[in-house]
């Protein structure tokens, strides 16, 4: 699956994914095929880190 490459688009998308569809982010990347790294620094460029506590990017 292609996933948006616009940092803030991404992170609506993830974050409704985990709260919607996937128990953890490992989940959500293993279905879809994603590299959990990538997204995790796509996001932290614009100051947001994975919270597996809340299962969303804060």
């Amino acid at each position: 699956m292609q996933l948006p490459k616009d940092p803030v688009i991404l992170l609506s998308f993830i974050n409704m994914k985990l709260r919607d569809y996937y128990p953890s982010l490992a989940a959500l990347c293993d279905d879809l095929g994603a590299d959990e790294e990538e997204i995790r620094k796509a996001l932290a460029q614009i100051g947001y880190e994975y919270a597996a506590d809340k299962n969303a990017f804060v």
